[in-house]
């Protein structure tokens, strides 16, 4: 406050001063006749107000700077309320002819028929989800201890761009690699192991694989971020107790990055819960029950891409995909809540 009257009081000081050259200078040419005075006292006056204005101006760009940030935050919180009313909006219509029971607990997708269960795809979804997270998790943990802890640091320098730019690689091509290099392999040789030798690789286990291969840089990128922030004096202290690497790496960095890992784990989650283009094509996109992991499936994301071009001719369609879409959306809310309670809670837990 202080602070504020003072910078007024100069503010004032110095427009007076300006005032008082401009008058001088005004004097010194009727006056006196010295024009080169005249210009001098001038050109001090003008720069004097260039001076107060500028100041008056960064004060006033500061302001609008603040408030521009404000309005842009509200402009995002506004986006996802706006996306919730779109997707209520959008529901209702299914909402009118189907209760959210016969939804959630039928299995009959049947859209000509106007049947819009969706117990099986949802099923389908869940088992795609949790084994694509069985087996992304704990290679994702290995590799990333390995990188932060055992590798050299030419080789760690080495490993981390390629993995970086496997974050970034278009579902599409996790997709095509899939068609031309695992859908042999468990058609031919891993169904047949599992004595499934009717399975045309189309299937759920080829989309698990897929989407764990596609979850695999995100939760290594965030686990050697998260082990790499680890204090070098923690790792030393438990090394000069006697204790080995991998002792180390269990009871000292896993429990110092659980917050860390635990964030990894859930924006893994997130990818491969709603991925669509490379899980629609190789997940065989039927409507049904599993009775192995080896038959034909479809997931909530990839039912609205393999549907979306029959909405015209369909028109409660449109509807049943907006109320897929929401439950997409509200499952992703729901875990992210969670996981938010679950790090805080987990950050008081293993915290130094």
């Amino acid at each position: 406050m202080h602070i504020n009257k003072a910078s007024a009081v100069v503010k004032k000081k110095s427009f007076l001063s300006a005032l008082l050259i401009l008058i001088l200078s005004i004097l010194s040419l009727f006056v006196l006749k010295d024009i080169a005075l005249a210009l001098i006292l001038l050109f001090v006056a003008v720069a004097l107000i260039a001076v107060n204005f500028l100041i008056i101006s960064r004060r006033l760009f500061d302001v609008l700077g603040t408030r521009f940030m404000l309005i842009v935050v509200l402009f995002v919180l506004a986006l996802f309320f706006l996306l919730i009313i779109v997707l209520l909006n959008g529901s209702g219509i299914l909402l009118e002819h189907q209760s959210i029971g016969d939804l959630l607990f039928s299995s009959a997708w049947k859209p000509f028929s106007n049947h819009f269960g969706l117990f099986a795809v949802i099923i389908d979804t869940l088992i795609v989800t949790a084994i694509s997270m069985v087996i992304a998790v704990p290679i994702s943990l290995l590799t990333a201890v390995y990188i932060t802890e055992y590798a050299p640091t030419r080789l760690r320098n080495m490993i981390r761009p390629f993995i970086d730019v496997l974050a970034g690689v278009p579902s599409v091509v996790f997709g095509l690699c899939a068609l031309l290099v695992f859908i042999p392999v468990v058609r031919d040789y891993i169904a047949p192991f599992f004595g499934v030798v009717t399975s045309s690789g189309f299937c759920l286990f080829t989309a698990s694989l897929i989407l764990s291969i596609m979850v695999f840089p995100i939760i290594i990128s965030l686990c050697v971020e998260s082990f790499s922030s680890i204090p070098l004096a923690l790792k030393e202290a438990s090394l000069s107790v006697g204790a080995t690497k991998w002792e180390t790496v269990k009871k000292v960095i896993f429990r110092a990055s659980g917050p860390g890992v635990l964030s990894a784990i859930f924006l893994g989650f997130g990818r491969a819960f709603g991925e669509t283009i490379a899980v629609s094509m190789v997940i065989g996109n039927q409507e049904l029950i599993p009775r192995t992991l080896f038959g034909s499936g479809q997931t909530l994301a990839s039912l609205i891409a393999n549907n979306y071009t029959e909405v015209a001719s369909i028109p409660l369609l449109a509807s049943a995909l907006i109320f897929v879409a929401l439950i997409l959306f509200v499952v992703v809310l729901i875990f992210n809540i969670c996981g938010f309670l679950v790090l805080r809670r987990a950050s008081k837990r293993w915290k130094y």
